[in-house]
């Protein structure tokens, strides 16, 4: 007998919320890694890129959580 139902049903209901919470930690990820990158770099690019070192301290010292 076919479900003639009018309401969505899923078969997996936490299929959405993996993806959301992957995207999340990806997120994150790629943030830490971002900020590690910009705490190894000289003096002479961060001149070049118009950044002080006070404005890449607090960058690099923010959670990743935090954007």
């Amino acid at each position: 007998m076919a479900d003639l139902s009018l309401h969505y049903t899923s078969k997996a209901p936490l299929a959405g919320t993996f993806t959301a919470f992957n995207q999340i930690f990806a997120t994150w990820r790629r943030r830490a890694k971002e900020r590690k990158e910009l705490a190894s770099l000289d003096a002479r690019t961060l001149r070049d890129l118009g950044l002080s070192s006070s404005d890449i301290n607090f960058e690099v010292n923010k959670p990743f959580w935090r954007s």
